[in-house]
């Protein structure tokens, strides 16, 4: 019985790393109606009303507004989804994605 060993096991659990996050940011344009920008980020997002009016004013008094942050595929699928539904429209809409610092 002396050669058994009796030390309790250590529990490894791998280190996962964290996907990258990527910014989603709305570019202003002086033609797409504010109202339909609106309707992009409750629909594409899931705002609020609320919050969709706060970014789409943000966008316009500032000239860019960061409106969510993803890993990267999310945020580039939103992004282009968003720039596609207002191309759509022929509205020059356009949404981008950047790296997180």
């Amino acid at each position: 019985m002396s050669d058994i060993d009796t030390k309790p096991r250590e529990i490894v659990q791998p280190k996962i790393k964290q996907p990258p996050l990527y910014k989603v940011v709305l570019i202003n344009d002086d033609y797409t109606p504010r109202e339909f920008v609106v309707t992009v980020l409750k629909a594409e997002f899931r705002m609020s009303e609320d919050q969709a009016h706060r970014v789409m004013i943000t966008a316009h008094q500032r000239g860019v507004c960061v409106v969510a942050v993803y890993a990267q595929d999310i945020a580039e699928t939103k992004a282009t989804r968003a720039t596609d539904a207002g191309r759509s429209r022929g509205y020059p809409l356009l949404f981008t994605t950047e790296p997180e610092e």
